[in-house]
């Protein structure tokens, strides 16, 4: 994941002064999109050894509990998220490259649309495998909800009690409107989900035997950095305890909010981003999402006092409308119209373009494709136009092929 700083040089950078992001990408056969375990192949090191993560400039290659997934990642803090979709872009080209001799291929969205966890997993079996399994034993990680889960990261810093709380309570209010926009994750094995973002449906569930871990997945609100100690983490560490008694998971990553708090590198980190087609549209997604979470931060849109009273509940129905319908989610109620400075309980289409046009500091680019998807709709409703209720699997890998040539070629899929 990102990092922000390095144990011996620690830099606490100011809100909206650099960004970490990481995507998530499935590795799977060119021909057939079965997918293979070959992330051990792309990340070893100068000795040859497989390693959790290689260093490749401005970006870096890594991974995380399953063998059948690679992660890019900033390289640290990035000064600004213009000119990052081409820097992934390059780098992906060269993992295809490599994965080629392989008879592989990447592969985008956040659902693999054909993937059986429970017969194809592979736990990953280098570096902190001591996490991996403690994981495995108490959830067990052969399912959607841990090995079929492909995303976008953001990491915005913080550089105090007093950013972070602001920073926080911005996030929290920006994260319903999120999947209207992002989704991208409509078919599980072969069938259609109830679900346009089953990916965030699953993150939702997979530790529900700890339901603490990742509670209505909108965070509460929280005064500040010891109050989030107390309110979200505390009650976390106490609930998984008797499962976890040597403690490997008692750090800040077990919560499973939407958005959560990187004390170590001083981030909040967004985690409800649905992988989409290309590096194009996954920054330009990241650049909107950034300048709204701004706008709030700024109270442009509404006050601090407004975002912190606002129902958790509230938020979290509205986000679960949006996984479930996408862009055709009305808005509804006159708290959430006051909140967003919309006048009318219309679609999340109809509000996404209206606050596209008050936001500052877009790049063209970024403004010109988010106009595209909010026309074409997010990418699981051009996936459910392309390929309706029940598809044949024929149709599904023929669509998704086309998906990773979008990858390859850096363009919006379009139905």
């Amino acid at each position: 994941m990102p990092t922000l700083s390095t144990p011996d040089q620690i830099v606490h950078l100011h809100a909206f002064a650099g960004y970490g992001i990481e995507l998530e990408y499935m590795i799977v056969d060119r021909e057939t999109l079965s997918v293979r375990p070959l992330a051990e192949t792309l990340l070893v090191d100068a000795d040859g050894q497989v390693v959790n993560e290689v260093d490749h400039g401005a970006l870096a290659w890594s991974n995380e509990l399953v063998a059948h997934v690679v992660e890019l990642k900033t390289n640290g803090p990035a000064p600004t998220l213009v000119g990052l979709a081409e820097r992934f872009h390059g780098d992906l080209i060269r993992i295809n490259e490599r994965l080629a001799e392989e008879g592989a291929q990447l592969l985008p969205t956040a659902m693999h649309p054909l993937f059986d966890p429970s017969r194809e997993t592979r736990l990953w079996p280098y570096g902190q495998t001591e996490i991996y399994q403690t994981y495995d034993r108490i959830f067990g990680c052969r399912g959607h909800g841990w090995s079929n889960l492909q995303s976008m990261h953001i990491n915005l810093p913080f550089a105090d009690d007093e950013e972070f709380r602001r920073l926080h309570a911005a996030i929290r209010v920006v994260l319903p409107l999120i999947p209207a926009l992002a989704a991208s994750s409509p078919y599980e094995e072969g069938r259609a989900s109830a679900w346009l973002d089953g990916r965030l449906r699953y993150y939702r569930d997979n530790q529900r035997r700890v339901p603490s871990i990742s509670g209505p997945v909108v965070p509460e609100p929280v005064g500040g950095i010891a109050d989030y100690h107390q309110r979200i983490l505390k009650p976390m560490y106490q609930a998984i305890a008797p499962l976890d008694p040597d403690e490997v998971l008692r750090d800040d990553w077990l919560n499973s909010r939407g958005a959560i708090a990187r004390f170590e590198r001083q981030t909040i980190e967004i985690r409800t981003i649905d992988l989409q087609e290309c590096p194009r549209a996954d920054l330009a997604i990241a650049e909107v999402v950034t300048a709204l979470v701004r706008a709030f931060y700024e109270e442009r849109l509404a006050s601090f006092e407004a975002q912190q009273a606002t129902p958790t509940g509230v938020l979290a129905a509205l986000m679960w409308q949006a996984a479930a319908q996408g862009s055709a989610t009305a808005l509804g109620a006159a708290s959430l119209q006051r909140l967003y400075g919309i006048d009318h309980s219309g679609s999340l289409q109809s509000v996404w373009l209206e606050l596209l046009s008050r936001l500052d500091g877009l790049s063209e680019t970024a403004a010109r494709t988010i106009e595209m998807l909010l026309v074409r709709g997010p990418l699981a409703a051009a996936l459910r136009t392309r390929l309706g209720e029940a598809p044949e699997r024929a149709a599904i890998v023929e669509t998704y092929q086309e998906l990773a040539r979008c990858l390859r070629d850096q363009r919006l899929f379009m139905p």
